[in-house]
Order: C-alpha cells, then sequence, then structure tokens
C-alpha cells in the first residue's frame, strides 16, 4: 500500500535531500525512492519549479567525458528546508495521535506509553556505550 505524495512533500523531500550536499537528479531519485516510489521523470518537474523559485541553484560539472547538473540549495531554500522540517513534525504528530493511538487509550496515557518506550531506549543506549 502507498500513501498519495504532495508536491510540498517532494518539495521537501528534494530540499531535504540537497541540503546535505550538492548533488545530481539520479542520486536524489535513488534516494527519495528509499521511502517512496518515484521516478526520474517525477522528479525533474520539481527541480524546475524549485529553481524557479529560487530555491536551488544548478551547475554543471564534468563526470567521465560528460556534463552532469548539479543541484545545490540557496539561503531561501535553507529557509524553506527549515519550514517544512517543522510543519512535517506537526503533521506527523497529528497523525500518529489519530493513526497510533490505541483503543480505549487517551491521548495522556499514549504520551505516558512513548516516554516510556523512549526513556527505555535512552536506557538501551546508555548500556550498550557503558559496555553493558
Amino acid at each position: 500500500m502507498s500513501f498519495s505524495v504532495s508536491a510540498a512533500l517532494l518539495d521537501a523531500l528534494v530540499l531535504s535531500i540537497v541540503a546535505k550536499e550538492d548533488t545530481y537528479g539520479y542520486k536524489i531519485t535513488q534516494e527519495i525512492r528509499e521511502a517512496i516510489e518515484m521516478s526520474e521523470s517525477t522528479l525533474y518537474p520539481v527541480l524546475r519549479r524549485l529553481l524557479k523559485n529560487g530555491l536551488l541553484e544548478s551547475y554543471d560539472r564534468e563526470y567521465m567525458g560528460r556534463n552532469r547538473r548539479y543541484y545545490k540549495v540557496t539561503r531561501s531554500g535553507c529557509e524553506r528546508n527549515i519550514e517544512y522540517k517543522q510543519a512535517w513534525e506537526i503533521y506527523k504528530g497529528k497523525v500518529d495521535k489519530i493513526i497510533l493511538l490505541k483503543a480505549g487509550e487517551d491521548e495522556a496515557e499514549a504520551g505516558l506509553r512513548d516516554d516510556n518506550l523512549e526513556r527505555n531506549d535512552d536506557d538501551d543506549k546508555a548500556g550498550i556505550l557503558d559496555g553493558a
């Protein structure tokens, strides 16, 4: 099963990838495919839109005798990337409350359960680091 993907989500994914390092279209597609199904033909309109809106810049670099187009994030792109990350956390939290809330459990109980899981994870990590 797959969920539909909006233009805003594709923009957020591309900006997040390019913000890590300058990269090229095929590599962006491969990284996105780790999370969702997407073809290269879907990616290039997204890249054009981000370029047009001043969120990305492109440059060519020779690779094995051919030019490869690289993309890099602009200052505006970095700012938008931060906005997307903040919006994603809020959106994800709201969806998680609906989908992951168990029957008969209220939000406070779910929060306590999540807090206990995080503490247990931290304890496990601490034990691993201490050699336990």
